[in-house]
């Protein structure tokens, strides 16, 4: 059993069609690790990720999904997927799905669709599929349709900062100040910063984050025991941070594990409990 002195919430967690997964993607995210039985059985039945979130004390967990063909192999499958998957428990199970505006015919009514369906929140991820999360200001303007939609509906949206070592990604797009255009130009839209800038972009998410009332930080992916080397000035931003892993990223040895480490860190409990629980509540009631 877990540690963990409340149950929290992980925000940030891959389960999906992992069969539609490219051959260098699939090397990277899933072949990596040994535990490729459990891991099928997790995909395959969302009551052995309950059970494992038990096991853990994870009370809720974000599944993020999108739509990303060129580097990934992810088509609009995901959507059906975490809608079907989320299903077996919508309180605990967060979808995120995705609508990529340079395949979509009609973004905003797609959204729309996704919302009807029970999927929460957006993900957008910029170096996996190919654009600047500001893209809409000049050659992309169905992205602009896509933020204003969940905007309007009251759906959080989350961009992925920082860069990917997955073949084909462009971290030329991983820089988070474009999202400050987003924030300017859908000052209602919640955003959250995935992974918070890292490793090279941690400066501006922070920034970002203090400056924009509805831009939230999200530390997946970051180390947690060296979590304060990338964002020195956390506390401040402690009521606008949100805890996530990327388990089961290779490198990500359990999510309690995780949480575990991060509470050794030096921050008061108060902030801790903000971080891992407290403000996933209030964002995602």
């Amino acid at each position: 059993m877990s540690a963990l002195p409340y149950p929290i919430t992980d925000l940030h967690v891959h389960i999906g069609p992992w069969d539609e997964l490219h051959p260098g993607a699939r090397a990277r995210l899933v072949d990596e690790r040994s535990d490729h039985a459990e891991l099928a059985q997790l995909v395959a039945d969302p009551r052995a990720l309950l059970r494992r979130m038990d096991e853990e004390d994870v009370e809720r967990v974000g599944l993020i999904n999108y739509v990303a063909p060129e580097v990934m192999g992810f088509t609009a499958v995901v959507n059906d997927f975490v809608v079907r998957y989320s299903a077996a428990a919508p309180d605990r199970l967060i979808a995120f799905g995705s609508v990529n505006p340079r395949h979509a015919k009609d973004p905003a009514a797609e959204v729309e669709a996704l919302h009807r369906r029970g999927i929460r929140a957006l993900k957008i991820h910029p170096p996996h599929q190919l654009f600047a999360a500001n893209a809409y200001l000049d050659a992309l303007p169905a992205l602009g349709r896509i933020y204003a939609t969940a905007q309007e509906l009251g759906m959080p949206v989350m961009v992925h900062t920082g860069t990917s070592v997955f073949p084909g990604a462009r971290n030329r797009f991983a820089d988070p100040m474009a999202c400050d255009d987003v924030a300017v130009d859908f000052p209602e839209l919640r955003l959250i910063l995935a992974h918070a800038g890292r490793p090279l972009h941690c400066e501006t998410a922070f920034f970002l984050a203090r400056r924009h009332p509805n831009v939230h930080l999200e530390l997946s992916g970051i180390p947690p025991k060296r979590l304060l080397e990338y964002l020195p000035r956390l506390e401040q931003v402690a009521d606008k941070t949100l805890w996530g892993t990327d388990w089961p990223d290779a490198g990500i040895p359990g999510m309690a594990r995780n949480a575990q480490d991060f509470l050794t860190l030096p921050l008061s409990p108060d902030v801790q409990r903000k971080i891992l629980r407290d403000n996933a509540r209030r964002l995602f009631p």
